[in-house]
């Protein structure tokens, strides 16, 4: 793995138009979109191996599902030619066909054969009874009819035909995928290898371990332990690279490494406009720095630039607004690089159990969560430093751009975190 080259970006390719200050959410996430590109590195693996990675070929069917018609039903399978209306009665053969135990021979018409699900339908056979709605001595079985043809039966490829696509390039593989494949005979899948997320946090006033003593003017890393959490949920392989106090040389050489070791780096803190920002500095200097200001709370400032071609995303220092920026931005763009394609959360739309007045100008999210009641309720208070208030959430709500009033009940925009992979 160690030959293998991340994806190289355009240098301007997070460039924004001059005298553009603000950017609205929407049109950040388009420009995004559309600079960054998918990963080509693939690789072959079992089928039985590749859940949560991303087909980088489409899967054709090397059989039909099911591969021969069979009963859907324990119960009586006949010719229905043979069949019409009022009590039927038929003779039995003296077999029977169960699954993975086919009957050999040809039911004579105007006999039945006792059948069980799965099995295949033998020859002189295209319609079956349920076991329920039949009389039998062993010897008859009686049903009334008429009854419908092809009755509780299942056509051959009804499923999935052999030679058929499947699943397609781009669809990240889950358990229910690996039946699928299983069940057509794909052995194996080409896939993307795994997107590899570099995460680095800055600051002399971070402790980069809660093993270690914190004075008072010091507080723990959180944003490191949760970014690279984000990045696992998402299917990537997570690098850790770790805490840098704020030390120029040492932060450059920690993106040095983050860029032969990953495809793209997070970072946390450092990337404003402050004199003690050394990463908004190095890249600003060294690695094509674009700094982004969002029209969102929380997390305004986002600064995206490459460091030897690896992108990187400058997130806020806040643990709040480090959260919300890479599930809004980190997150659709790390999945388009992995080759799943541009991923868009699925939002559901629910009556408001709050009250709130909103300005014009920025769209904002509220941690919230689901009350008994059916209604989204929002953390007690907005403060972007109120890590508790993330814990407590199960997603967002989305206030958009323009202003608004919120009253009780009215329907208000919520993104569970699932709706973000998380």
């Amino acid at each position: 793995m160690n030959d293998l080259i991340p994806p190289r970006l355009r240098d301007d390719c997070f460039a924004m138009p001059q005298g553009v200050e603000w950017v609205p959410v929407d049109e950040a996430l388009d420009r995004l979109r559309a600079a960054l590109v998918p990963l080509t590195q693939t690789e072959t693996l079992p089928v039985a191996k590749a859940s949560g990675r991303v087909l980088a070929a489409d899967c054709i069917a090397r059989r039909s599902n099911p591969p021969r018609a069979n009963s859907a039903v324990d119960g009586y399978g006949f010719a229905h030619g043979a069949t019409g209306s009022g009590v039927q009665r038929l003779p039995l053969v003296a077999d029977r066909a169960a699954a993975g135990q086919p009957f050999a021979g040809t039911v004579p018409a105007g006999h039945a054969i006792r059948i069980l699900t799965g099995a295949i339908l033998p020859e002189g056979v295209d319609t079956v009874v349920l076991e329920e709605d039949c009389a039998t001595d062993g010897a008859m079985v009686a049903f009334d009819g008429p009854v419908k043809p092809r009755a509780n039966t299942r056509k051959a490829g009804e499923d999935v035909a052999e030679g058929t696509v499947a699943l397609t390039t781009g669809h990240r593989l889950r358990p229910p995928d690996l039946a699928l494949l299983s069940a057509l005979g794909i052995a194996e899948v080409r896939v993307y290898r795994p997107l590899r997320v570099g995460v680095l946090s800055t600051g002399d006033e971070i402790v980069g371990r809660p093993a270690e003593a914190a004075r008072p003017h010091q507080i723990y890393d959180a944003n490191r332990p949760m970014l690279l959490s984000m990045a696992a949920a998402w299917g990537a392989v997570p690098v850790d690279l770790g805490h840098i106090r704020d030390d120029p040389a040492l932060i450059s050489a920690a993106l040095d490494r983050g860029a032969e070791a990953a495809d793209v780096i997070l970072t946390s803190g450092g990337a404003s406009a402050g004199d003690e920002d050394h990463v908004s500095a190095l890249l600003r200097e060294k690695g094509q720095l674009t700094s982004w200001r969002i029209a969102m709370k929380p997390g305004r400032p986002l600064a995206l630039a490459l460091w030897s071609g690896v992108p990187v995303f400058g997130l806020p220092g806040n643990p709040v607004a480090a959260f919300v920026c890479a599930a809004i931005f980190a997150g659709p763009a790390l999945s388009l690089m992995s080759g799943a394609g541009w991923a868009e959360p699925l939002a559901m739309t629910l009556p408001a159990g709050f009250a709130k007045s909103k300005k014009a100008g920025r769209r904002e999210y509220l941690r919230a969560r689901i009350g008994a009641d059916g209604r989204v309720e929002t953390f007690a208070s907005e403060g972007s430093g109120r890590i508790s208030g993330l814990s407590w959430a199960t997603g967002l709500v989305e206030l958009p751009d323009a202003a608004m009033t919120i009253q009780p009940g009215d329907p208000v925009r919520f993104l569970p975190y699932q709706a973000f992979g998380l």
